[in-house]
């Protein structure tokens, strides 16, 4: 008879398999739960498949039901009106009025609002499609090379996970039990301080390399009033969300539903005074396409529970931690290597699949190396608390989760930048990627260097 362990690793590399053939993750991991705990019952006398199997009437009614992940399909709604009701475009088009006059000034307007437009939208696939396909053509035609002009989109896409709201901040959160109100407010900080150093990464290159981006033009003024002028009302709106919840001034679940209708209202606003917003049409294509990205999320994390308790009965999380434990690494090389697989991950695996099926193999084994449930932050390993640890932990493996969106063999970010145009190819994306990847390690070891800059906001606002 094989041992529990063994078959939770068989189970995980079935599921990984899975994954790799494309079939849908929740379908993955049910299935890998179901089969998993099957072969357990049969092997360990004290596992039954039956009790296992009852669970399911209520646990699927747990995961809907669940106050905490209501605010799922709220953040999903509000990035989907607030496409519909051009409001990316809006951002864009008034960001480039600011900044064109500065050579580069039009990438950076693009990552820029790559961070604007990921804080509604809360998912970095979507944040490089939408933001792609109104950025790219324009950034072209003004004579950017194809390199600097992909690369900015693709590296601004991974800005949706982590600027909040977001909906990965939501699940690592509902998974390691911390407050989501709490992540938010923790994600502030790095998240700025990637679109600065996007910006200045733009502005290194084009003063290194003129001829990636043109000599900046003129904008008749009148068009530029007008951009402005529309941008103000977006900035309010996106400004409000974002620093109302940062500030701890409402909790997730209002400030979803305040977004969605003030991005209605002026969307529906919008239409009747310019005939260019948001309409009915619009508005029931937005909430069709909720309740199917939704519907998957919720199946997403159904099958993220089944799998949990295959491999909570299989002793493999428990394994880990012992493992880990006993190695005699230090805890920061723990923590790294860690980092390196979420990182590895990321070039083939979507981020929300990767954060429900790893951190509940990593969040326990980094709470043992820190001294276990009851550590204070004298004692232990990395020289805070366990909620701190969790906050910290969160904000690090989200931003590495995304550096997988941009690595190479496989980005899928840079897949979806070279979808919108077939002239630019996977390599000129890449090439154009690399030097916003550099600085997105830098920025991870200046944050695992100086946990206050993730600690300092939730700390003080007390979430």
């Amino acid at each position: 008879m094989l041992d529990p362990e063994i078959i939770g690793l068989i189970g995980l590399a079935v599921l990984f398999g899975l994954l790799a053939l494309r079939m849908p993750v929740g379908l993955a991991m049910i299935f890998v739960g179901i089969g998993g705990t099957w072969a357990l019952s049969l092997a360990v006398s004290h596992v039954r498949f039956v009790p296992y199997l009852r669970q399911f009437k209520s646990l699927l009614w747990e995961n809907v039901a669940s106050y905490e992940l209501s605010v799922l399909p709220l953040f999903i709604l509000m990035g989907f009106i607030a496409s519909e009701a051009r409001l990316s475009q809006d951002l864009f088009k008034g960001l480039e009025a600011l900044l064109a006059r500065r050579r580069g000034g039009v990438a950076m307007a693009a990552v820029t609002a790559c961070g604007g437009f990921g804080a509604v939208c809360g998912s970095s696939l979507a944040t490089a499609a939408t933001m792609g396909r109104v950025a790219l053509p324009e950034l072209l035609r003004l004579g950017y090379a194809p390199s600097l002009a992909s690369g900015a989109l693709a590296a601004g896409g991974t800005l949706g996970i982590l600027i909040p709201p977001s909906v990965a901040l939501v699940i690592y959160a509902v998974i390691v039990e911390g407050s989501i109100l709490q992540m938010f407010q923790a994600a502030l900080i790095p998240g700025l301080m990637a679109v600065a150093t996007f910006t200045i990464v733009i502005a290194v290159m084009v003063r290194a390399r003129p001829d990636l981006a043109p000599e900046p033009g003129p904008m008749p003024a009148d068009e530029r009033r007008a951009a402005i002028r529309r941008l103000v009302p977006v900035i309010v709106i996106f400004g409000a969300i974002i620093l109302g919840l940062g500030l701890g001034l409402f909790t997730p679940t209002p400030a979803a539903s305040i977004g969605v209708f003030l991005i209605m209202v002026y969307g529906f606003a919008l239409k009747w005074i310019t005939g260019e917003g948001l309409s009915f049409a619009g508005l029931i294509d937005a909430i069709r396409q909720t309740a199917v990205t939704a519907g998957m999320i919720y199946l997403i994390l159904f099958g993220a529970e089944v799998l949990k308790g295959f491999f909570t009965r299989s002793g493999l999380p428990a394994t880990l931690s012992d493992w880990a434990m006993a190695s005699g690494f230090d805890p920061f090389v723990v923590l790294i290597i860690m980092l390196a697989i979420f990182m590895l991950l990321g070039c083939f695996m979507e981020s929300l699949a990767m954060i429900l099926v790893v951190v509940p193999f990593f969040w326990p084994t980094l709470v043992a190396l820190n001294g276990g449930d009851y550590v204070t932050a004298e004692t232990a390993a990395y020289g805070m608390d366990n909620e701190s640890l969790k906050i910290w932990f969160g904000i690090l493996a989200l931003i590495v989760v995304e550096l997988g969106l941009i690595t190479p063999p496989v980005g899928l970010n840079v897949f979806i930048i070279s979808s919108l145009n077939r002239d630019i190819g996977m390599g000129t994306v890449f090439k154009g990627v690399t030097p916003f990847l550099g600085a997105e390690l830098v920025r991870v070891g200046i944050l695992l260097a100086l946990p206050a800059l993730t600690l300092t906001l939730p700390r003080l606002l007390g979430g």
